[in-house]
């Protein structure tokens, strides 16, 4: 019940707030330069502050999608995971990711501008950055979070 809620909130999200690109036939070539990238607020399910884009696909529907995360200082995602694969891959500045059900910062892998992580579902994974950062992600969705531990989704707390 609470992955359906996330998805359907982040569907709710990205379709209203119209974030989504350009309509593009599946087999059309298609090519966004940086100042064309359209940022909005990020989906519920993610700390406020952060920013998204969706550059491919609509990550709340079955099928291949890519969006971009930008953050504009710290930032923290609590001990998650996803019912699907996740490739990630980070543009710029440098973030830290952590295996398990708990964040240990000294266990991070810092992964710079460059950097790629690929990652089963389900795994507990947690995230942080200490300043501005874009990252990449891909795989097939629908693309959810669920927490660890459920106090630590955003959605929850006022």
């Amino acid at each position: 019940m609470h992955r359906a809620m996330v998805v359907a909130g982040c569907a709710l999200l990205l379709a209203t707030a119209g974030y989504a690109p350009s309509a593009v036939a599946e087999n059309d070539a298609q090519m966004i330069a940086p100042k064309d990238i359209k940022w909005g607020p990020a989906p519920p399910a993610l700390p406020k502050g952060v920013k998204v884009a969706v550059l491919k696909g609509d990550p709340a529907k079955p099928g291949p999608f890519v969006i971009r995360i930008k953050t504009s200082g710290p930032f923290r995602i609590p001990p998650h995971w996803h019912s699907q694969d996740e490739d990630l891959t980070v543009i710029s500045g440098v973030f830290y990711l952590g295996l398990g059900d708990r964040i240990d910062a000294k266990s991070t892998h810092a992964l710079p501008a460059g950097g790629f992580h690929s990652l089963p579902a389900k795994a507990h994974h947690y995230a942080l950055a200490k300043g501005p950062t874009v990252i990449q992600v891909s795989g097939n969705g629908p693309f959810d979070i669920t927490y660890v531990n459920p106090a630590d989704d955003p959605q929850k707390k006022t």
